[in-house]
């Protein structure tokens, strides 16, 4: 090779060197080049251990049969007793039914809330909950944007989750309004609260093509403003579709069920009455949670598969709220069981639920299965191809490691829920009772 040849290719290759040094420093394309990176990240991993084929078997299991669709009546303790050996027995005491309205109305037949300031979830990281929450506050007078909740929100970009209580409590300190979250909703009931003028924010899941366009289960926001019988469709302001997106009656309920028919209400202050008057019975959050239960008892005779598992996983959901945790405990070990028999596939599955729904580290953990907590904490966390920002996770993980008398290892996953939400006050609080300062 000629001497000058040689000197043209090393230029080049210089040349190249420099470009390439100049775009990574460049924000814009550093961000796109780190956003391609990691979606590479993922597919191999995706390749090497498939998230959805992880299963969780209990080394402790209950073995009750399964019961009859009727919930606990559980008197609440304000600290639960650890159980090292816990008790499967049912003790099964039919409760009324409880109404969902103090007062039953006719409904008109069509129903569409202006108000709302659209704002979408794209271009940032994992931006569903801030945007929906924004659009929900818009409704009312707040005149933020997802931005502005995003900060408290998700203070680390890449969290996971965000969870319904950390929404309403944003409301409640960081806005003039009121917050309040339930579960257990019906069609009727959010059509109830159209009519009077109040959006609901629903949590439900969603399966959506992923970035290599295979369908997945995840969870979602949405804040619906209106309905149509005549379609049979609801109006959702829908962070990842559109202003204005048409969801069909059917396709709402069977989303949102794998959510526990969570939703949030927000509202004025003068406006509680309002609010208290839709909810009836269940403006009482124990009452509220007894429906529920009773909602999921009936549903896991009705239905199969995926939503079956949905149905156990909200009963257990549903009395871990009531702090019965060993019908919880046996009510996880039902869902599990049942997850276990799906087929290996992300359009089955969905691997990633306890990213979203912690109940099932209560029921064992104050069950006294610490074991079971280790593992099913360390399965969700590995179902994280990329990075695992899952506070809740690590947490629960610490605890059962500390249970164990793992104290270095307990405090390592403490340290590693703070990386990815520093101000955590229930790892703060582990963390100082163990004499160390976050």
């Amino acid at each position: 090779m000629q001497k000058s040849t040689r000197i043209l290719i090393s230029l080049a290759v210089g040349l190249c060197i420099v470009m390439i040094a100049i775009a990574v420093l460049y924000p814009p394309v550093r961000d796109r080049l780190a956003w391609r990176l990691n979606e590479a990240q993922i597919m191999i991993k995706s390749i090497i251990s498939p998230p959805e084929k992880a299963e969780f078997v209990p080394q402790t299991q209950s073995g009750s049969p399964m019961p009859t669709p009727v919930i606990h009546t559980t008197q609440l303790n304000p600290t639960p007793t650890l159980t090292q050996t816990p008790q499967a027995e049912f003790t099964m005491t039919p409760l009324p039914y409880p109404t969902a309205t103090s007062t039953i109305e006719p409904l008109p037949t069509k129903v569409a809330l202006k108000g709302v300031r659209y704002m979408d979830q794209h271009g940032l990281w994992n931006y569903c909950a801030p945007a929906n929450l924004a659009m929900a506050l818009s409704y009312w007078g707040w005149e933020g944007d997802r931005l502005d909740t995003g900060k408290t929100l998700k203070p680390y970009d890449k969290d996971k989750n965000v969870m319904p209580y950390e929404m309403a409590d944003y409301v409640t300190t960081q806005t003039d309004l009121n917050a309040l979250v339930r579960v257990g909703g019906d069609l009727e009931l959010v059509k109830r609260f159209l009519v009077k003028g109040f959006p609901v924010l629903v949590e439900k899941g969603a399966w959506i093509k992923d970035f290599s366009g295979v369908v997945s289960w995840m969870g979602h926001y949405e804040v619906i403003t209106g309905y149509d019988d005549e379609k049979s469709e609801l109006i959702a302001q829908d962070s990842y579709y559109s202003a204005d997106y048409p969801v069909t009656y059917d396709n709402f309920i069977e989303g949102w069920r794998s959510f526990n028919y969570t939703y949030v209400m927000i509202y004025p202050a003068d406006k509680e009455n309002d609010v208290m008057d839709i909810l009836g019975d269940q403006a009482d959050e124990v009452v509220n949670y007894q429906y529920a239960a009773q909602k999921a008892s009936d549903e896991i005779y009705a239905l199969s598969g995926t939503n079956q598992f949905f149905a156990w996983f909200n009963r257990g959901t549903n009395l871990e709220e009531l702090q019965d945790y060993a019908g919880a405990a046996q009510a996880y070990d039902e869902a599990f069981a049942i997850y276990n028999t799906l087929p290996e596939d992300k359009s089955v599955r969905p691997y990633r639920i306890l990213w979203y729904q912690t109940g099932p580290y209560f029921a064992y953990y104050y069950t006294g299965r610490y074991y079971d907590v280790l593992s099913l904490s360390t399965t969700a966390i590995e179902a994280a191809l990329d990075e695992p920002a899952l506070e809740e996770s690590f947490y629960w993980r610490a605890m059962a490691k500390y249970a164990l008398g793992d104290t270095y290892g307990a405090t390592q996953d403490f340290q590693e829920s703070l990386k990815y939400h520093p101000d955590f006050e229930p790892t703060i609080y582990q963390l100082q009772l163990l004499g160390i300062q976050p």
